[in-house]
Formats: C-alpha cells, sequence, structure tokens
C-alpha cells in the first residue's frame, strides 16, 4: 500500500471510530435529551481527542493534560490551542465542533459514581487490537480527578477486567516504595460494558530526568512485588503457558502462527535446562505509561500486567517500544539493535549475560503470540504485520543459535 493510500485509510479509520466512540458513550444521540457540546482536536479530519466545549477552562486544562506531545513543534501548537481557549479565540485554531445527546450519557452514570459534576476529555486513538474508550475525568475546578475505561468487546473487556485486577492488586496489596500506580475507584458495569475508574496521578509533581537506574529500580521493584522464583525454564508455568498460547494461535489458523509456534517450541525447548529468575512485568512498559519525578516513579495502564515471567522483559520491551515509537527507528533495525545489546540492556535487571539473549528472544515470541492473539493485523495497528519486521529476525537469530550457540549477538 501507497505512503499516500495508507494515510487516507487510516483518516478513514480515525473517523470512523470517533462515530463508535460517539455512539458507545452517548448511545441515545439525535434522540432528543440535553445537548453536550466537544470540540474535535486537532478537527474531524484526523480526531485526536475530544475536549468539552461548554466552559473555556475546563476545555483548556483539558487538553493541557491530554498529552505532552514529544516534538517541539507539537508542544508550542498544543500550548497555543490552550492559550486560544483561555482567552476566548480558539475559533480559528479548533474550528470544529460536535454535539452530542441522549436521555442518560457515560457522564451521568460518572457523576453519580463519583458524587460530583465531572466534564470528560475524549480519548480517540489510532487503529490498535485493544483500542477503548478511554476518558478524562475533570471536576467543576477543572482538575482532572480521574480516568475511566471502557471494555467494549470481547478483547477490550478483558483487558479492562485484567487491569481492574492489577490496580487492585498492586495499590492495595503491594508494598510499592519507589512506584506510585493509580488507586481504583469504582469497578462496574455501564450499558453492556465494563467500566473501570482510576485516580489521577498528581499534576503538580513536574517530571524529572534522574537517570536510567533509577528507571531500572523501579522495573526491578515491580518484578519482586508479587514474589520471585528461580527456576529451569522447562519447568516454569511461563513455559507451559506461552506454549499453551502457541498451539492456541496455531489451531485458530492465525496467518504466520505455525511459523511462530515452531520458534518459540525451538527456543523452550533449547533452554529448558537453563535457570531464569521469574517475576512479575507491567507489559507496556513505556515512556508515554510512565512519569519519573523527583519523589516517585508513576506507572499506570496496567492491562498486560502479568506475574511469573523472565526477568528483563519490562527493560526488554522499554529499549524496543523507546526506539521505534519515539526516535523513529526502524522497527526490523530495533530488533536487531535490541538483540545485539541484550546483555547491557538486562545487566541492570540482575539478568546474566548467559540468559540475556534468550531471554531478548523469549520476549520478542511472546510479543508476537500478543500481537497475533490481538489480531492487531487486521485491526490495522501500524506493526501488526509481523511477517515484515519481527517473525524474520527472531527467526534468523534462532536458527543462527542452533548453528552456532554460543556466538555473540555483538556483530549484527
Amino acid at each position: 500500500m501507497s505512503r499516500a493510500l495508507k494515510t487516507a485509510d487510516d483518516l478513514r479509520r480515525r473517523a470512523t471510530y470517533l462515530a463508535e466512540v460517539v455512539d458507545q458513550l452517548y448511545p441515545g444521540t439525535g434522540a432528543g435529551g440535553p445537548a453536550r457540546p466537544y470540540i474535535v482536536v486537532p478537527g474531524r479530519r484526523k480526531p485526536r481527542v475530544l475536549i468539552p466545549a461548554a466552559d473555556r477552562k475546563v476545555a483548556a486544562a483539558a487538553l493541557r493534560r491530554y498529552a505532552r506531545p514529544a516534538a517541539r513543534g507539537a508542544r508550542l501548537k498544543r500550548d497555543a490551542a490552550v492559550w486560544a481557549l483561555r482567552l476566548g479565540v480558539d475559533r480559528v485554531l479548533l474550528p470544529h465542533r460536535l454535539k452530542v445527546g441522549g436521555a442518560e450519557g457515560i457522564d451521568d452514570h460518572l457523576a453519580s459514581v463519583l458524587g460530583h459534576e465531572v466534564h470528560l476529555s475524549i480519548h480517540i486513538g489510532p487503529a490498535r487490537a485493544n483500542r477503548k474508550p478511554v476518558l478524562q475525568i475533570l471536576d467543576g475546578d477543572a482538575t482532572t480527578v480521574a480516568f475511566a475505561k471502557l471494555g467494549v468487546n470481547p478483547l477490550t473487556r478483558e483487558l479492562v477486567e485484567a487491569e481492574t485486577n492489577a490496580t487492585r492488586r498492586l495499590s492495595e496489596f503491594c508494598d510499592l516504595r519507589l512506584l506510585r500506580v493509580p488507586e481504583l475507584l469504582h469497578a462496574g458495569n455501564w450499558n453492556g460494558h465494563n467500566l473501570m475508574v482510576t485516580s489521577a496521578l498528581p499534576s503538580w509533581e513536574a517530571p524529572a530526568d534522574l537517570g536510567t537506574s533509577r528507571r531500572t529500580a523501579a522495573m526491578r521493584e515491580l518484578a519482586d512485588a508479587c514474589g520471585s522464583a528461580r527456576s529451569p525454564l522447562g519447568e516454569s508455568d511461563y513455559a507451559a503457558r506461552l506454549r499453551s498460547r502457541l498451539a492456541a494461535l496455531a489451531e485458530r489458523g492465525e496467518p504466520d502462527a505455525d511459523t511462530l509456534q515452531t520458534a518459540g517450541t525451538t527456543l523452550l525447548d533449547r533452554y529448558a535446562a537453563t535457570e531464569f529468575t521469574f517475576g512479575s512485568w507491567h507489559g507496556d512498559w513505556s515512556p508515554w505509561n510512565t512519569r519519573e519525578t523527583e519523589s516517585a516513579v508513576y506507572l499506570w495502564d496496567l492491562e498486560r500486567f502479568e506475574t511469573g515471567v523472565p526477568y528483563g522483559f519490562d527493560a526488554a520491551h522499554y529499549r524496543l517500544q523507546d526506539d521505534i515509537v519515539t526516535k523513529g527507528a526502524d522497527p526490523t533495525t530495533a530488533v536487531l539493535g535490541l538483540v545485539a545489546d541484550a546483555s547491557a540492556v538486562l545487566a541492570p535487571m540482575g539478568v546474566t549475560s548467559a540468559e540475556a539473549e534468550p531471554t531478548t528472544l523469549l520476549y520478542l515470541v511472546d510479543l508476537a503470540a500478543r500481537y497475533m492473539g490481538d489480531q492487531a493485523e487486521r485491526a490495522g495497528a501500524a506493526l501488526g504485520a509481523l511477517g515484515r519486521w519481527l517473525l524474520p529476525t527472531l527467526l534468523r537469530h534462532i536458527a543462527r543459535q542452533r548453528t552456532s550457540p554460543t556466538e555473540s549477538t555483538g556483530g549484527q
């Protein structure tokens, strides 16, 4: 597909998704009831977020808290729009408006749950298998007080349930010292969807870059939060779970599932006698799911949290996502770099050099199984086509290990 066609397809998907989200959150739109005005940011052609338009102060606060773009130019545009909202001259920069209605929208339900007036900012994300309504909740003073997620199909219902359980477990039952996770404020159902509401993280603590060692300390704290154990890979629950996942994908007939199953089984068999340390991982520890401050490391989006996985998965994931998304690296190049630097990436997590490469390759198999299980390619996710970047690199390294198992990957 050409770049122009791909861009056009992405725009079409976003516009379609905008309509889907409005219908999910305000099912009575067009059938009477009070109108709720929203501003479509940056516009209808490529919507990213809906912010409440009835109150300029609330609208400005919603947009300012929505995200911190990585690029300086994007931050300047965001800041200009925030000031335009505060001054009441936003029609030029943000001309697109949308009105929704209905006898009872999601905001009415959330106001009842939280016991106070609420205003919603609605995130419109890019095409992903796990895309779901994510709501930023502000009170009448324009303070962000909570976030909510809705599970609207089998996959997202499963993920919202998983995040609900993980948030409750980590915030209520684990002794976290450096890490901070949101508090679970509500878990229930609304209009046939499962709903979770979590507290907002403190907005007064400014981000602080205190070096990678602090992030590593936080990752190790999470890895140990629910207990850890050391055992041969072949005797671990993780190996059994991964084999089961790979077999299920093959039985389902997913594209490339047989290839992935062969790769994963080869690794599990080859390192069955090798001892690994197993603990917990966030599952998507990335620059956009964490904030480091002077006092703590804040972490959210716990829908992929899992226990009993090899130490180091979070570090490997952070490196790969940072390279691809933040730095714009070619995905194949990013995977090659991760495997080549496996020892350096995982050593701070306490992973030995002998365990580093197999840990990294197991992580890549696990990630591929996630994308495949979520049917990410069918959903239009940018990295969903595993055969174009992840599987060839993975197979190459596994095959090379077969012919020279002790050879270093540093020459890639």
